[in-house]
């Protein structure tokens, strides 16, 4: 099988990430759904350990999300102003799709947990890549929420812990370039000491 490189280059150069907050929906059909994480599920994975674990959100779940957000937010922040537990129910409700990625190493096995957090994160930039294939756009966010144990024992098993809340749906308005890295300040050739 051969590639269009060209068209395969342009797509990598175009990626954008979306600020969740400001996508649109609709997200992702269910069928749309499955082969974005079928590519995703194409990630690296020394070992095939499978180190991660994709959990979708429903639409009519978002109510139960946002009464969990807003607990955790009073054990993390005593101290939260309304304006604070207002930012937790507009996360929840963001239109498109929610994807929890989860980061699940095997413990105790001859492939470092490191390689293993690797490929968590393989998986998450695979699922933003099958996204924008597909025409949406994704916002791949922490936060406070990724570290609430709360919020990560609703979503986690033991020993799992969550890499990230990636939202996809649809720009409000054009995706701005963001300023990437100079390549010189990110790139050396290896100059073994004699």
């Amino acid at each position: 099988m051969l590639n269009d490189r060209s068209s395969i280059l342009s797509f990598l150069e175009t990626r954008r990430s979306g600020r969740p907050r400001e996508l649109v929906g609709p997200g992702p059909s269910t069928e749309e759904m499955e082969r974005i994480l079928t590519i995703a599920a194409r990630a690296p994975d020394h070992g095939k350990l499978t180190p991660w674990k994709f959990i979708t959100v429903s639409e009519n779940q978002r109510g139960v999300l946002a009464e969990l957000l807003l607990n955790a937010l009073v054990e993390d922040n005593p101290a939260a102003t309304p304006a604070h537990r207002d930012k937790e129910v507009n996360f929840a409700h963001y239109p498109g799709q929610l994807v929890v990625l989860i980061s699940a190493p095997v413990p105790d096995h001859k492939i470092p947990v490191w390689e293993q957090e690797l490929s968590c994160g393989a998986a998450g930039m695979s699922l933003l890549l099958g996204a924008h294939a597909l025409g949406f756009v994704a916002g791949w966010v922490t936060g406070w929420r990724a570290y609430s144990e709360p919020v990560r024992q609703a979503f986690c098993g033991p020993g799992e812990r969550i890499a990230g809340f990636i939202f996809i749906g649809h720009p409000a308005r054009e995706v701005e370039e963001r300023e990437r890295p100079e390549l010189s300040s990110i790139w050396k050739r290896w100059k073994p000491s004699a």
